[in-house]
C-alpha cells in the first residue's frame, strides 16, 4: 500500500486577470497559504511554464522547478488537456477548438494536429527535465458525435475511429516512453476515452501500449452514472493520475444524462465543490490506497455555486482529512512469531 501524496491543486480554473492568479509567484503564494503541497500546471498558460522553451533547456527547467520548491510545493504533473484535444478533432467541432489554438494554427486543421502533436510530445521532454513520471491530458475524439448515433453506426465505424486515434497518438506515446514518462488520459465525457470499455478499445488500438494510463476523475462517472467505484477494481493498475473533483445527478421528469441543452446550473447532473457533491471519497481514498496507487491528490474546482476562492480553501482541507496513512503494520502483529513447522503440526494435530 501506498500513502496517496496532496492535497495538491490544479491551477487551470484559478488563472485570472488579477493578483495573485496572474503570476507563478502569485499563484504558489496563494496555493501554498492555503496549506496545498503540489500545483498540477497547464501548458497552454505561457506565464506559467514555456513548455516549448522548458522541452530545450535543462537550465529554464532547473529555476523553474527551484521557483516553485522554493514556496514548498512540487509539480504533481503538466497538463496538455487543451492540446491533446486538438490531436483528434472530428471536423463538426474545428470552430469551437480552433479556440484553443494559436493563431497561426487556425482555419488549418491539419497545422492544427501537426502543432499539437509537437507540443504534446515537448510536454513529455519537459516533464522528463522536471523530474516528473505522469503527464495529464485528453485523448481528443474523432467518435463522440456517435455516441448516442441516429442513423445506426455503420460496422466498422468504430474500431476505425480507435484506429485512427491510436495512430495519431502512437508516435506521441512512443515519445513519452523514451521520456520514462506515463500518458494519462482523463476519462471525460466528450472524449473518446470516457468509460472502462473505450479505454480498453484504445489500449488495444494501440497494442497494450505500456505508456498509456488512466487519469481518474470520478466527478464524470457519476454524470455517466458509471461505478466509479468499481471502477477503481478494474483499472487501479493504470490510475496513474487522480483529480478529486465533486459533482452531484439528481434526475427529473424533464431532464436527465444528457442535460437538456441547459447550462451547468441548471442541468441533473453537475459539478460540485468537494464535500457538497454526492461521491463517496472515503471509499475512493482507501481503494486507492489499498491498490498502492502512486498519485498526487489534485483538487479541480468546477462548482457550478460556490466560488473558486472558497472551494479552493476548503479544498486542501477536505483532502488532507481524506489521506489514509498508509499502514505498515497489521493489528494482530503482536499475536505473531517466527514460522515454527513442529509447532505448526501441534496446531493442526498431526
Amino acid at each position: 500500500m501506498k500513502t496517496i501524496k496532496g492535497p495538491a491543486v490544479f491551477l487551470a480554473q484559478f488563472v485570472d486577470s488579477e493578483a495573485p492568479f496572474n503570476s507563478l509567484d502569485g499563484l504558489c503564494k496563494w496555493a501554498a497559504d492555503l496549506g496545498y503541497k503540489g500545483i498540477q500546471i497547464p501548458t497552454w498558460e505561457k506565464f506559467l511554464i514555456d513548455v516549448d522553451l522548458a522541452a530545450e533547456s535543462q537550465d529554464y527547467c532547473d529555476e523553474l522547478k527551484g521557483k516553485i520548491n522554493s514556496y514548498g510545493l512540487e509539480i504533481t504533473e503538466l497538463s496538455t488537456h487543451l492540446q491533446g484535444q486538438l490531436v483528434a478533432v472530428h471536423p463538426a467541432y474545428d470552430l469551437m477548438f480552433d479556440n484553443f489554438a494559436p493563431d497561426a494554427f487556425k482555419n488549418n486543421p491539419k497545422a492544427r494536429t501537426e502543432w499539437a502533436i509537437q507540443t504534446v510530445k515537448n510536454a513529455a521532454t519537459a516533464s522528463r527535465r522536471l523530474g516528473l513520471n505522469a503527464h495529464a491530458t485528453f485523448s481528443g475524439s474523432l467518435l463522440w458525435h456517435t455516441a448516442h448515433p441516429w442513423p445506426q453506426r455503420p460496422p466498422g465505424l468504430v474500431e476505425m475511429g480507435f484506429e485512427e486515434l491510436a495512430n495519431r497518438w502512437l508516435p506521441i506515446l512512443n515519445h513519452f516512453d523514451e521520456q520514462g514518462v506515463d500518458v494519462c488520459y482523463e476519462i471525460h465525457p466528450g472524449e473518446d476515452l470516457h468509460d472502462g470499455d473505450t479505454f480498453e478499445r484504445f489500449l488495444e488500438a494501440t497494442g497494450n501500449h505500456k505508456r498509456v494510463n488512466i487519469l481518474y476523475d470520478p466527478s464524470h462517472f457519476v454524470l455517466q452514472q458509471l461505478d466509479y467505484i468499481t471502477y477503481i477494481d478494474h483499472y487501479h493498475e493504470f490510475i496513474k493520475s487522480f483529480h478529486v473533483k465533486d459533482s452531484e445527478f439528481n434526475p427529473t421528469g424533464k431532464k436527465g444524462s444528457f442535460g437538456g441543452f441547459n447550462d451547468w446550473g441548471d442541468r441533473a447532473g453537475r459539478y460540485r465543490s468537494l464535500g457538497d457533491g454526492q461521491i463517496d471519497f472515503k471509499t475512493i481514498f482507501s481503494k486507492l490506497t489499498q491498490y498502492g496507487c502512486d498519485v498526487w491528490a489534485v483538487m479541480e474546482w468546477e462548482c457550478c455555486i460556490k466560488s473558486p476562492e472558497q472551494g479552493a480553501r476548503e479544498g486542501a482541507k477536505f483532502i488532507s482529512d481524506h489521506i489514509i496513512e498508509a499502514t505498515q503494520k497489521t493489528f494482530d502483529d503482536f499475536a505473531g512469531g517466527d514460522v515454527d513447522k513442529e509447532h505448526l503440526k501441534k496446531i493442526l494435530g498431526l
